[in-house]
């Protein structure tokens, strides 16, 4: 089987498009409201083919099974300021009626041997085509601003060493994870002064905003 990968892209980049800007609007109305959100930001990203073909080979994923088998070709990020927050927009996404959630994995109660910390729930999003409806998979993370800071200095390790970290290097990562998430445990437990310092600096700044 061959795939023209631009084709077979097209909807997970609709796909990715169309949640940043929903879950980006959920937050704006938050603030509009003048109520905390549980969304700090939001980014998404498109599996690149290399990485698809992997990830296929090392799952032993035929060309012809990745659509069906393969559920984070299109992944969103939501990153929240307190693990609270987290729980939040886990319960927004289950209430909306434009997608359905299919399964969940909470590292967060259950964190990786890694040190790893994040909620993934993966989606059943419908895009419509010129061929008709079409569900797509998406894979949603939502974690902290101290979990994303973990992972994304983790990943970009996990390149250098291909998943064989070093032991040192090993458990360093995992001190760090630990450290990471007693912040996370810190900042819940004065989330309210902070929730309210924010909402003094906002009254003060109106225009302040993010993507």
């Amino acid at each position: 089987m061959e795939i023209i990968w631009d084709e077979f892209l097209y909807p997970y980049s609709q796909v990715v498009n169309e949640l940043k800007f929903k879950f980006r609007a959920c937050r704006h109305q938050y603030q509009t409201a003048d109520q905390h959100s549980p969304i700090e930001f939001v980014t998404g990203r498109v599996k690149a083919v290399p990485s698809i073909l992997e990830k296929a080979q090392r799952r032993q994923i035929t060309l012809a099974e990745i659509e069906d088998n393969m559920e984070d070709i299109a992944g969103i990020r939501i990153v929240c300021q307190f693990v609270e927050d987290i729980y939040q927009v886990l319960d927004l996404i289950k209430a909306r009626g434009d997608m359905k959630v299919i399964s969940e994995r909470d590292y967060i109660t259950n964190r990786k041997s890694s040190g790893y910390r994040s909620y993934h729930v993966v989606v059943e999003y419908p895009i419509q085509l010129l061929s008709g409806e079409k569900l797509i998979k998406v894979e949603i993370q939502i974690r902290t601003l101290a979990m994303n800071f973990w992972a994304t200095i983790e990943h970009s390790l996990n390149y250098k060493y291909q998943g064989a970290f070093p032991l040192e290097i090993a458990e360093r990562l995992e001190k760090a994870a630990e450290a990471a998430f007693s912040l996370d445990t810190e900042m819940s437990n004065i989330r309210d002064e902070i929730k309210n310092a924010q909402q003094i600096f906002k009254q003060r700044t109106p225009h302040n905003d993010k993507d």
